[in-house]
């Protein structure tokens, strides 16, 4: 079913250029009728720009005439014949410019605590690539000196629910983390500086 467009901005319109009813302009934008009523009597959206439903396709003139002259009909929204936009199911997930700095942590935080997911479902929640993952796991990215693993959900980078689904595949796949543990990369003693030895 077609939705109107910005309902209260055209019930502004439809209350100062038509004679139709409270009931006949709650009914078609979707407010309540006391709301069309204080914005009849000025008490809400006093100062708000009305929207022209005749202008951006959503009613025709016809149907309007015909709710004047009956109180007891409703308007019906003309229903647009132009094809809806297709939603993408599948593709590379999008990351806004502030949080992509933030994907190698969450991907040194997935090798760390999951092992076992594979580098498809990592790339999949932080939206990634192979080679990027496999260089986190090796050392040989180039800023793995300063990565600190973090939680791709606390990051913002996936939701909880996507996480968890992910775990359980791999879990029923029944995929066994690597042999050598990412965490022990991560919590391998970072060399001593030079000149700290006669400190001691």
């Amino acid at each position: 079913m077609a939705k109107l467009l910005m309902p209260k901005a055209t019930a502004v319109w439809l209350i100062d250029n038509t004679t139709l009813t409270f009931d006949q302009i709650s009914d078609f934008t979707g407010l309540h009728a006391l709301e069309v009523q204080a914005i009849a009597d000025g008490e809400v959206a006093s100062g708000m720009q009305g929207m022209d439903p005749l202008a951006n396709g959503q009613l025709v003139q016809q149907e309007i005439d015909r709710c004047e002259t009956d109180p007891t009909a409703r308007l019906q929204i003309l229903v647009s014949d132009l094809p809806e936009p297709v939603i993408r199911q599948k593709g590379p997930r999008y990351t806004p410019v502030s949080k992509r700095a933030d994907k190698p942590d969450a991907i040194a935080w997935l090798l760390k605590h999951h092992p076992e997911l594979s580098d498809a479902q990592v790339g999949r929640l932080i939206g990634t690539t192979k080679p990027t993952i496999q260089a986190i796991r090796d050392r040989s990215h180039w800023n793995s000196s300063n990565l600190r693993p973090r939680s791709p959900v606390e990051l913002g980078l996936c939701r909880q629910e996507e996480m968890s689904i992910e775990i359980q595949k791999a879990i029923k796949a029944g995929r066994k983390p690597l042999e050598k543990p990412i965490q022990e990369v991560f919590e391998e003693e970072p060399e001593a500086a030079p000149g700290w030895e006669g400190l001691e």
